[in-house]
Protein backbone atom coordinates (compact mmCIF):
# COMPACT_ATOMS: atom_id res chain seq x y z
CA UNK A 1 0.00 0.00 0.00
CA UNK A 2 1.30 3.33 -1.04
CA UNK A 3 2.59 5.46 2.01
CA UNK A 4 -0.74 7.92 2.99
CA UNK A 5 1.75 10.02 5.65
CA UNK A 6 5.27 11.69 5.66
CA UNK A 7 6.31 9.30 8.80
CA UNK A 8 5.09 6.39 6.08
CA UNK A 9 7.10 7.82 3.53
CA UNK A 10 10.36 8.20 6.08
CA UNK A 11 9.48 4.24 7.18
CA UNK A 12 10.10 3.15 3.32
CA UNK A 13 12.77 5.65 2.81
CA UNK A 14 14.45 3.73 5.52
CA UNK A 15 14.11 0.58 3.58
CA UNK A 16 15.38 1.26 0.95
CA UNK A 17 18.12 3.47 1.97
CA UNK A 18 21.47 2.16 3.16
CA UNK A 19 21.96 2.59 7.10
CA UNK A 20 24.62 5.06 6.71
CA UNK A 21 22.53 7.98 4.33
CA UNK A 22 19.63 7.07 5.99
CA UNK A 23 21.40 8.52 8.85
CA UNK A 24 23.74 10.68 7.65
CA UNK A 25 19.66 12.51 6.52
CA UNK A 26 17.67 11.31 9.86
CA UNK A 27 20.56 12.08 12.66
CA UNK A 28 21.68 14.91 14.61
CA UNK A 29 23.85 16.48 16.85
CA UNK A 30 24.84 14.76 20.06
CA UNK A 31 22.06 13.51 21.47
CA UNK A 32 19.40 14.67 19.12
CA UNK A 33 17.27 16.56 21.82
CA UNK A 34 16.33 19.42 19.27
CA UNK A 35 15.92 16.96 16.22
CA UNK A 36 13.45 15.20 18.12
CA UNK A 37 11.61 18.43 19.39
CA UNK A 38 11.42 19.89 16.38
CA UNK A 39 8.44 17.12 15.27
CA UNK A 40 7.29 16.60 19.22
CA UNK A 41 6.78 20.33 19.76
CA UNK A 42 3.45 20.66 17.26
CA UNK A 43 1.80 17.83 19.17
CA UNK A 44 1.52 20.15 22.05
CA UNK A 45 0.05 23.32 20.27
CA UNK A 46 -3.64 22.85 19.54
CA UNK A 47 -6.05 24.26 17.09
CA UNK A 48 -9.66 25.82 17.86
CA UNK A 49 -11.46 26.15 15.28
CA UNK A 50 -14.22 28.57 14.13
CA UNK A 51 -17.41 27.62 12.56
CA UNK A 52 -20.39 28.80 10.64
CA UNK A 53 -17.50 30.67 8.79
CA UNK A 54 -18.72 30.01 5.29
CA UNK A 55 -16.86 30.34 2.15
CA UNK A 56 -15.04 27.67 -0.65
CA UNK A 57 -12.02 26.03 -1.25
CA UNK A 58 -9.12 28.09 0.49
CA UNK A 59 -7.02 30.35 -0.87
CA UNK A 60 -3.41 29.43 0.25
CA UNK A 61 -1.08 30.87 -2.28
CA UNK A 62 1.63 33.17 -1.07
CA UNK A 63 4.05 35.99 -3.02
CA UNK A 64 7.74 35.81 -1.50
CA UNK A 65 10.39 37.85 -3.01
CA UNK A 66 8.15 38.25 -6.89
CA UNK A 67 7.75 34.25 -6.75
CA UNK A 68 4.10 32.86 -6.27
CA UNK A 69 4.18 29.35 -4.55
CA UNK A 70 0.85 27.57 -4.53
CA UNK A 71 0.75 26.96 -0.96
CA UNK A 72 3.18 27.82 2.12
CA UNK A 73 5.26 24.92 1.54
CA UNK A 74 8.75 25.34 0.49
CA UNK A 75 11.42 23.10 -0.82
CA UNK A 76 14.16 23.88 1.66
CA UNK A 77 17.76 23.56 1.47
CA UNK A 78 19.56 19.85 2.05
CA UNK A 79 22.63 18.48 1.17
CA UNK A 80 23.62 15.44 -1.49
CA UNK A 81 20.14 14.57 -2.76
CA UNK A 82 21.91 12.40 -5.21
CA UNK A 83 22.47 10.05 -1.84
CA UNK A 84 18.88 9.29 -2.50
CA UNK A 85 18.14 9.09 -5.99
CA UNK A 86 20.41 8.95 -9.09
CA UNK A 87 18.51 12.24 -10.25
CA UNK A 88 19.31 13.92 -7.30
CA UNK A 89 18.27 17.61 -7.08
CA UNK A 90 17.27 17.67 -10.64
CA UNK A 91 14.10 14.84 -9.79
CA UNK A 92 13.44 17.24 -7.00
CA UNK A 93 13.38 20.01 -8.69
CA UNK A 94 10.60 18.87 -11.44
CA UNK A 95 8.68 18.17 -8.31
CA UNK A 96 8.66 21.57 -6.11
CA UNK A 97 7.98 23.03 -10.44
CA UNK A 98 5.05 20.25 -10.54
CA UNK A 99 3.55 21.08 -7.10
CA UNK A 100 3.99 24.49 -8.14
CA UNK A 101 6.04 25.99 -5.01
CA UNK A 102 9.88 26.83 -4.52
CA UNK A 103 13.18 25.00 -4.40
CA UNK A 104 15.96 26.49 -2.52
CA UNK A 105 19.30 24.65 -3.85
CA UNK A 106 21.54 23.82 -1.29
CA UNK A 107 25.36 25.27 -1.48
CA UNK A 108 26.17 21.14 -1.48
CA UNK A 109 23.93 20.37 -3.91
CA UNK A 110 25.51 17.06 -5.98
CA UNK A 111 23.73 18.21 -8.89
CA UNK A 112 24.93 22.32 -10.53
CA UNK A 113 22.63 24.78 -9.95
CA UNK A 114 22.66 25.62 -13.58
CA UNK A 115 21.36 21.90 -14.31
CA UNK A 116 18.59 21.94 -11.20
CA UNK A 117 17.84 25.18 -13.19
CA UNK A 118 17.10 23.80 -16.50
CA UNK A 119 15.72 20.27 -15.46
CA UNK A 120 13.03 21.58 -13.56
CA UNK A 121 12.02 25.12 -14.79
CA UNK A 122 10.46 26.29 -11.76
CA UNK A 123 11.19 29.08 -9.41
CA UNK A 124 14.34 28.13 -7.86
CA UNK A 125 16.36 30.74 -4.72
CA UNK A 126 19.99 29.36 -3.75
CA UNK A 127 21.63 28.57 -0.18
CA UNK A 128 24.63 30.21 0.68
CA UNK A 129 27.26 29.43 2.65
CA UNK A 130 29.89 32.22 2.71
CA UNK A 131 33.29 31.04 2.07
CA UNK A 132 36.76 32.64 3.37
CA UNK A 133 37.69 33.16 -0.22
CA UNK A 134 35.18 35.73 -1.08
CA UNK A 135 36.17 36.28 -4.60
CA UNK A 136 35.15 32.68 -4.84
CA UNK A 137 31.68 33.00 -3.26
CA UNK A 138 30.94 35.91 -5.23
CA UNK A 139 31.75 33.91 -8.20
CA UNK A 140 28.78 31.05 -6.61
CA UNK A 141 26.53 34.08 -6.02
CA UNK A 142 27.18 34.82 -9.71
CA UNK A 143 26.41 31.23 -10.79
CA UNK A 144 23.07 31.07 -8.69
CA UNK A 145 22.04 34.85 -10.44
CA UNK A 146 22.84 33.54 -13.93
CA UNK A 147 20.95 30.34 -13.50
CA UNK A 148 18.00 32.60 -12.85
CA UNK A 149 17.59 32.14 -8.91
CA UNK A 150 15.19 34.86 -7.37
CA UNK A 151 16.59 34.70 -3.65
CA UNK A 152 19.65 34.30 -1.82
CA UNK A 153 19.24 32.16 1.59
CA UNK A 154 22.34 32.63 3.53
CA UNK A 155 23.13 30.21 6.11
CA UNK A 156 24.48 32.00 9.37
CA UNK A 157 24.12 29.36 12.32
CA UNK A 158 27.01 27.44 11.23
CA UNK A 159 30.87 28.58 12.08
CA UNK A 160 31.64 25.46 12.84
CA UNK A 161 30.22 21.86 12.17
CA UNK A 162 27.97 20.30 14.34
CA UNK A 163 29.01 16.63 16.18
CA UNK A 164 26.59 14.26 14.40
CA UNK A 165 27.30 10.91 16.48
CA UNK A 166 25.46 8.57 13.77
CA UNK A 167 27.60 10.14 11.26
CA UNK A 168 30.84 9.66 13.52
CA UNK A 169 29.85 6.00 14.02
CA UNK A 170 29.64 5.11 10.15
CA UNK A 171 32.58 6.86 9.44
CA UNK A 172 30.58 9.10 7.28
CA UNK A 173 32.66 12.04 6.26
CA UNK A 174 32.80 12.37 2.36
CA UNK A 175 30.72 11.51 -0.54
CA UNK A 176 31.15 8.22 -2.29
CA UNK A 177 32.96 8.05 -5.53
CA UNK A 178 31.18 9.43 -8.47
CA UNK A 179 29.73 12.27 -6.23
CA UNK A 180 30.51 16.15 -5.57
CA UNK A 181 29.32 19.04 -4.25
CA UNK A 182 28.86 20.60 -7.84
CA UNK A 183 28.44 24.03 -6.88
CA UNK A 184 31.85 24.34 -5.01
CA UNK A 185 33.89 23.72 -8.48
CA UNK A 186 36.71 26.19 -9.01
CA UNK A 187 35.89 28.83 -12.16
CA UNK A 188 38.62 28.31 -14.33
CA UNK A 189 40.66 31.56 -16.22
CA UNK A 190 39.75 30.54 -19.61
CA UNK A 191 35.45 29.76 -18.44
CA UNK A 192 34.35 26.54 -17.38
CA UNK A 193 35.00 24.93 -14.21
CA UNK A 194 37.59 22.87 -12.57
CA UNK A 195 37.27 20.30 -9.61
CA UNK A 196 35.50 21.35 -6.55
CA UNK A 197 36.62 22.88 -3.41
CA UNK A 198 36.08 21.37 0.41
CA UNK A 199 33.19 23.56 1.88
CA UNK A 200 34.32 25.70 4.60
CA UNK A 201 32.29 26.80 7.71
CA UNK A 202 33.84 30.18 9.32
CA UNK A 203 33.48 31.45 12.32
CA UNK A 204 35.19 35.16 11.27
CA UNK A 205 31.39 34.78 9.84
CA UNK A 206 29.86 38.50 10.73
CA UNK A 207 27.37 41.11 10.20
CA UNK A 208 29.41 42.62 8.18
CA UNK A 209 29.90 39.68 5.86
CA UNK A 210 26.12 39.92 5.76
CA UNK A 211 26.88 43.92 4.28
CA UNK A 212 29.41 42.50 2.26
CA UNK A 213 26.82 39.73 0.43
CA UNK A 214 24.62 43.08 -0.26
CA UNK A 215 27.05 44.75 -1.85
CA UNK A 216 27.57 42.30 -4.35
CA UNK A 217 23.99 41.28 -5.50
CA UNK A 218 20.75 42.31 -6.00
CA UNK A 219 18.82 39.48 -5.23
CA UNK A 220 16.80 39.39 -2.02
CA UNK A 221 18.73 37.65 1.29
CA UNK A 222 17.04 35.83 3.52
CA UNK A 223 19.20 34.76 6.67
CA UNK A 224 18.46 30.86 7.59
CA UNK A 225 19.19 29.77 11.14
CA UNK A 226 18.11 32.70 13.30
CA UNK A 227 16.50 31.55 16.70
CA UNK A 228 17.11 34.95 18.73
CA UNK A 229 15.12 37.79 18.95
CA UNK A 230 17.96 40.29 19.46
CA UNK A 231 19.56 38.76 16.42
CA UNK A 232 15.95 39.22 14.52
CA UNK A 233 16.06 42.59 14.87
CA UNK A 234 19.72 43.13 13.74
CA UNK A 235 19.31 41.68 10.90
CA UNK A 236 16.26 43.93 10.20
CA UNK A 237 18.47 46.69 10.83
CA UNK A 238 21.30 45.31 8.53
CA UNK A 239 18.60 45.30 5.64
CA UNK A 240 17.72 42.00 5.00
CA UNK A 241 14.75 40.95 3.11
CA UNK A 242 13.39 38.17 5.57
CA UNK A 243 14.52 35.33 7.87
CA UNK A 244 14.51 31.64 8.24
CA UNK A 245 13.28 30.65 11.43
CA UNK A 246 15.83 27.37 12.21
CA UNK A 247 18.28 25.38 14.36
CA UNK A 248 19.24 23.29 11.67
CA UNK A 249 16.79 20.63 11.92
CA UNK A 250 19.13 20.07 15.17
CA UNK A 251 21.88 19.15 13.22
CA UNK A 252 24.27 21.61 14.96
CA UNK A 253 23.94 22.75 18.57
CA UNK A 254 21.95 20.26 20.18
CA UNK A 255 19.12 21.70 22.88
CA UNK A 256 18.08 24.52 21.26
CA UNK A 257 14.28 24.74 22.08
CA UNK A 258 12.23 24.00 18.60
CA UNK A 259 11.99 25.96 15.49
CA UNK A 260 8.04 26.08 16.16
CA UNK A 261 8.45 27.39 19.90
CA UNK A 262 11.15 30.33 19.17
CA UNK A 263 8.93 31.48 15.92
CA UNK A 264 6.77 34.15 18.28
CA UNK A 265 9.51 35.49 20.25
CA UNK A 266 10.82 36.34 16.55
CA UNK A 267 7.76 37.29 15.21
CA UNK A 268 7.28 40.14 17.55
CA UNK A 269 10.48 41.22 17.33
CA UNK A 270 10.56 42.12 14.01
CA UNK A 271 6.83 42.98 13.40
CA UNK A 272 5.89 42.48 10.12
CA UNK A 273 9.14 44.47 9.01
CA UNK A 274 10.44 41.06 6.66
CA UNK A 275 8.97 38.27 5.41
CA UNK A 276 9.56 35.22 8.58
CA UNK A 277 9.86 31.33 6.59
CA UNK A 278 10.47 28.09 9.04
CA UNK A 279 11.62 24.89 8.71
CA UNK A 280 12.32 22.29 11.52
CA UNK A 281 9.82 19.19 12.34
CA UNK A 282 7.43 19.97 9.73
CA UNK A 283 4.81 16.88 8.98
CA UNK A 284 1.48 17.58 8.58
CA UNK A 285 -0.80 19.95 7.40
CA UNK A 286 -1.78 21.04 10.17
CA UNK A 287 1.84 21.81 11.42
CA UNK A 288 1.44 24.00 8.66
CA UNK A 289 -1.01 25.97 10.03
CA UNK A 290 0.23 26.59 13.12
CA UNK A 291 3.35 27.79 12.03
CA UNK A 292 1.55 30.46 10.02
CA UNK A 293 -0.53 31.23 12.80
CA UNK A 294 1.99 31.89 14.73
CA UNK A 295 3.31 34.23 12.09
CA UNK A 296 5.45 32.57 9.57
CA UNK A 297 4.20 33.17 6.13
CA UNK A 298 5.53 29.72 4.68
CA UNK A 299 7.23 26.78 6.01
CA UNK A 300 10.46 25.03 4.43
CA UNK A 301 10.21 21.19 4.12
CA UNK A 302 13.55 19.71 4.53
CA UNK A 303 13.76 15.41 5.35
CA UNK A 304 10.16 14.77 3.63
CA UNK A 305 11.74 15.75 0.80
CA UNK A 306 14.67 13.49 1.23
CA UNK A 307 12.15 10.52 2.11
CA UNK A 308 10.06 10.83 -1.08
CA UNK A 309 13.10 11.20 -3.28
CA UNK A 310 14.66 8.34 -2.17
CA UNK A 311 10.93 6.61 -2.22
CA UNK A 312 9.82 7.57 -5.53
CA UNK A 313 12.40 9.98 -7.35
CA UNK A 314 10.43 13.16 -8.59
CA UNK A 315 7.33 11.66 -8.41
CA UNK A 316 7.70 10.61 -4.47
CA UNK A 317 8.77 14.26 -4.11
CA UNK A 318 5.51 15.22 -5.56
CA UNK A 319 3.35 12.52 -3.44
CA UNK A 320 4.72 14.27 -0.20
CA UNK A 321 4.16 17.86 -1.39
CA UNK A 322 0.57 16.90 -2.56
CA UNK A 323 -0.06 15.03 0.70
CA UNK A 324 1.01 18.11 2.92
CA UNK A 325 -1.27 20.01 0.33
CA UNK A 326 -4.26 18.11 0.82
CA UNK A 327 -4.02 18.23 4.31
CA UNK A 328 -2.95 21.81 4.43
CA UNK A 329 -6.21 22.35 2.81
CA UNK A 330 -8.46 20.00 5.06
CA UNK A 331 -7.09 21.50 8.34
CA UNK A 332 -8.30 25.18 6.79
CA UNK A 333 -11.29 24.46 5.96
CA UNK A 334 -12.02 22.61 9.46
CA UNK A 335 -10.45 25.41 11.45
CA UNK A 336 -13.07 27.67 9.42
CA UNK A 337 -10.59 29.58 7.33
CA UNK A 338 -10.59 31.15 3.86
CA UNK A 339 -7.45 32.03 3.17
CA UNK A 340 -4.18 32.56 5.11
CA UNK A 341 -5.10 35.91 6.26
CA UNK A 342 -7.51 33.99 8.60
CA UNK A 343 -4.76 31.48 10.44
CA UNK A 344 -3.44 33.71 13.10
CA UNK A 345 -2.99 33.17 16.87
CA UNK A 346 -6.49 33.11 17.76
CA UNK A 347 -6.84 29.40 16.12
CA UNK A 348 -4.08 28.25 18.74
CA UNK A 349 -4.48 26.67 22.22
CA UNK A 350 -1.49 26.22 24.35
CA UNK A 351 -1.20 24.82 27.82
CA UNK A 352 -0.55 27.09 30.58
CA UNK A 353 1.59 26.40 32.88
Amino acid sequence: MPAISVREFEAEARERLDSTVYDFFAGGADDEVTTRANEAAYAGIGLLPRVLRGGGPPDRGVDLFGCRASMPVLVGPTAFHRLAHPDGERATARAAAKAGTVMVVSMASTVAVEEVAEAGGGDLWFQLYIQPDLAFTEAVVRRAEAAGCRALVLTVDSPVFGRRERDLRHGFDDLPAGLRCENMREPLPGGGLGPPRSMMFWQELSWAHVGWLRGVTSLPIVLKGVTHPADARLAVEHGVDGLLVSNHGGRQLDTVPASIALLPAIADAVAGAVPLLLDGGVRRGTDVVKAVARGATAVALGRPVLWGLAVGGAQGVVDVLELLRDELDRAMALCGCRSLADVDRGLLWEPRC
